[in-house]
């Protein structure tokens, strides 16, 4: 399964009723269609100047992981109804040691495309390995900075080097392995610039895709600079050039079409907040769902999550208020 190309057809479908009525049918016949994020740890071995983890008193209240009875519960209760599962969301998965147990979990359940998002500072190729064997079928990397300097400063802790040779562990490991990797550039008015130096430092033939996003506020951050207008005249350009390196080495680029899309909305969303489920050891979907004692179906049908749904095909845009800030991106493939 192409995730990337759902998320084109999701974005070229402009119709909300449309999407509402899919997800509707969807959930009456059982069918896939969540996008199941799990966090089975939490914690993180960063501290990274964009994230809320450089918010001492937060991380104070980030406490607990998965016990390995609670993965075999959480697979059951949830991993029937996912269309993917991201594991990593919020915090750095490498550092829960049954990591591969949740890969496995989620074939043995025929979750379609199977994620991690990790800073990548704890990868080799012997601890990647496994999780491909397990049938993982994508890393989404994290990545704060093009050069040493920049990406050691944003994220504090990490180690340029270490990163580099995760990157090329995944080069040694395409030969055997059909696997992607993504990198998530987040970019803040300090490290914009150094993208027309991006394949300078980073090896084309060792990620598949590059996604480009600007800063957002999420929470009480260390770097708290979130606006980026005066990068809007530059911005269109320097993407061009990062577009042509991309189709020359054959990568998959997201991003933004302009800053200016940060002013508006973002009908995607609409739908973005209604397949959206995140899991870990003190949440699970929705507020009073006793996921070890219920299933998906009962406490959907207690909450009305089907009728919501359909409600939904019948309201307008204007009614619809989104709870994400997830944003457009034009998804172009090399």
């Amino acid at each position: 399964m192409n995730i990337y190309k759902l998320l084109q057809i999701n974005r070229k479908i402009k119709s909300h009723r449309i999407k509402f009525l899919g997800l509707y049918l969807l959930h009456k016949f059982n069918k896939r269609y969540l996008a199941v994020n799990l966090d089975p740890v939490l914690a993180c071995n960063l501290r990274c100047k964009m994230c809320y983890f450089t918010d001492a008193d937060y991380v104070k209240t980030l406490k607990g992981q998965f016990k390995e009875d609670d993965l075999e519960r959480v697979a059951k209760t949830i991993f029937n109804r996912a269309l993917k599962l991201q594991i990593g969301c919020g915090t750095e998965p490498t550092l829960y040691k049954n990591l591969v147990r949740i890969v496995e979990l989620g074939k043995q359940n025929k979750v379609p495309y199977i994620s991690i998002t990790t800073n990548a500072n704890l990868l080799t190729k012997e601890t990647i390995e496994p999780l491909l064997k397990a049938g993982l079928n994508e890393f989404t990397i994290s990545l704060h900075g093009v050069t040493k300097e920049s990406y050691e400063s944003f994220m504090k802790k990490a180690s340029y080097e270490k990163f580099q040779n995760a990157l090329n562990a995944f080069v040694e490991l395409k030969k055997n392995y059909d696997f992607k990797v993504r990198i998530n550039y987040t970019f803040n008015k300090d490290n914009f610039y150094e993208l027309k130096d991006f394949f300078k430092h980073f090896n084309g033939e060792s990620f598949d895709i590059l996604q480009l996003r600007p800063i957002q506020k999420i929470g009480n951050t260390e770097y708290n600079d979130f606006d980026v207008s005066s990068l809007e005249d530059d911005y269109l350009s320097l993407i061009k050039k990062v577009r042509q390196e991309c189709s020359r080495h054959h990568i998959t680029l997201m991003a933004p079409e302009s800053l200016s899309i940060l002013k508006g909305g973002n009908d995607s969303s609409f739908v973005f907040d209604y397949t959206f489920c995140y899991v870990s050891p003190n949440k699970f979907w929705k507020e009073g769902f006793n996921w070890r004692e219920e299933s998906f179906n009962d406490f959907s049908k207690k909450i009305g999550w089907s009728k919501l749904l359909l409600s939904n095909v019948f309201k307008t845009k204007s009614e619809l208020k989104s709870l994400s800030n997830k944003l457009n991106y034009e998804i172009e493939f090399n």
